[in-house]
């Protein structure tokens, strides 16, 4: 089975083994970097490194008989009538959109709650309606020659099958997709263009386990978002809860009920499972611990001592030096209280780290506010390889909901999900069925930071940040 992750950065690619997921090939190429607020690349640079990376995994030898793509959520590739692509693509973390997401929420039926009810989520300058607001009053000679538009995975597939499809996941991140109807949304697309007729334009929607369509003789699936196809890499179950920390955080879970969040905190997106994957997301994770620990001059595990040397005394840190999804507030910047002349650099550390993770319950608290949660908490993420993270995740996960933490060291969830819907596609299994059986679910049960503070800290990070930002 062929997994391909095509993110901003790069395209991952692994082969395993059908019966029971052993990596047989991997390899990688990486995308040309993107400069937000203008973040574009072009789709045909995406198709190189897939084929850079494809044939790197197949130096042992392995011929996979399905491929699966996931990619990057959100991005918007234009097409004209002959399939040629219009105009670089428009990432997820192109700005240029933002006052068209306000703009939306103000001219589309029934505002935020009309949005929320109709397609799970309120849009942001992320998802793709945004991006097609944006080209049609920006470039509109670009929009008269569109004739479709496709998600970054969609157009992946479309180059390995020669169809024009998407799948439930990736399409519920659009801003014009019904998850529980899986139906696109004309009232939304329409008040972008009421003229035009968006029946032509949106791929087909594919079921979970149905086929593309082939690509040299392999069965090709229907692929899906990155965040989807990162539930399937970790087995995530109903009720299980995903917190990945990178350099921002998500917080997600599988559900059999769909959210309808009109504060838009919670984006009601589907899975890949025929199933929901309601989804918060902050801005301030890694990069936050990456901050602190040149302030200190230390290297990870240093830093890792003194976070967990002593409690912060006190000391916290409401770490949004980049502003802030959840909540929104793209203008704010971080701020420290408690500062004492005494001041230790294990405090420092220790606030950090209290920081970062508090931030990620408030994500939490946002989605169960929403949707029953019942499960585990599978912790990842670059940030997630920290001692001292892991310890205070189950400290406040523990305090402030009851659930374990699960720590999952798989590197690439994302192209391991594509595989599993491959091998999906190809047996006719349950994606979760397939991940189960290949052992994916296993963890490390985290033990919490002992003698922790949480219930303190957690006021204290409540006051500054509702008080004092």
């Amino acid at each position: 089975m062929a997994g391909v992750d095509s993110s901003t950065q790069s395209t991952k690619v692994e082969f395993r083994r059908v019966d029971d997921g052993t990596v047989v090939g991997a390899g990688r190429a990486a995308h040309s970097p993107t400069t937000p607020p203008v973040s574009e690349q072009e789709p045909e640079s995406w198709w190189g490194a897939l084929t850079q990376a494809w044939e790197q995994a197949s130096a042992e030898g392995a011929d996979p008989l399905a491929v699966s793509v996931a990619g990057q959520q959100h991005g918007m590739v234009t097409l004209d009538d002959d399939r040629r692509v219009i105009r670089p693509a428009k990432l997820w973390n192109d700005t240029e959109s933002a006052p068209d997401a306000t703009w939306l929420v103000k001219n589309v039926p029934g505002g935020a709650k009309g949005l929320a009810e109709a397609t799970g989520s309120v849009p942001v300058a992320a998802f793709t309606v945004t991006k097609l607001s944006w080209l049609h009053r920006s470039e509109p000679e670009a929009w008269a020659r569109m004739a479709h538009v496709l998600l970054p995975h969609d157009w992946l597939t479309m180059r390995l099958t020669g169809e024009m499809t998407t799948d439930r996941g990736d399409a519920s991140g659009t801003g014009y997709f019904d998850p529980v109807e899986n139906r696109y949304v004309e009232s939304v697309l329409h008040t972008v263009d009421a003229d035009r007729d968006w029946s032509t334009v949106t791929p087909r929607v594919l079921a979970p386990t149905e086929s593309a369509g082939e690509w040299e003789g392999r069965l090709v699936g229907p692929g899906t978002g990155d965040n989807m196809a990162a539930a399937l890499g970790m087995a995530l179950a109903p009720g299980d809860v995903a917190m990945s920390i990178g350099t921002s955080g998500t917080v997600y879970a599988c559900t059999e009920v769909a959210a309808h969040d009109p504060s838009g905190a919670v984006a009601g997106f589907a899975d890949a499972t025929g199933r929901f994957l309601p989804l918060v997301c902050t801005l301030n994770g890694a990069k936050v611990l990456d901050a602190a620990r040149r302030l200190l001059g230390v290297e990870h595990e240093v830093f890792d001592e003194l976070a967990l040397a002593s409690g912060s005394g006190g000391l916290t840190l409401l770490p949004y030096l980049d502003g802030e999804r959840t909540p929104d507030r793209p203008t704010a910047t971080g701020m420290l209280a408690g500062l004492r002349s005494d001041v230790s650099r294990e405090q420092f550390a220790a606030a950090v780290v209290d920081g970062v993770v508090c931030g990620m319950i408030d994500a939490l608290d946002a989605l169960v506010a929403q949707v029953p949660v019942s499960g585990r908490v599978v912790l990842t993420g670059g940030a997630a390889r920290s001692r001292a993270v892991r310890a205070v995740v189950a400290a406040l996960v523990g305090a402030a909901h009851g659930l374990e933490v699960v720590h999952q060291e798989t590197q690439e969830v994302v192209a391991t999900g594509a595989a599993v819907q491959a091998a999906a596609v190809l047996t006719g299994e349950d994606p979760l069925e397939v991940a189960d059986r290949w052992g994916l679910g296993v963890g490390a049960v985290v033990e919490p930071a002992s003698g922790h503070d949480s219930v303190g800290i957690r006021e204290r990070y409540a006051e500054l940040r509702d008080h004092g930002a």
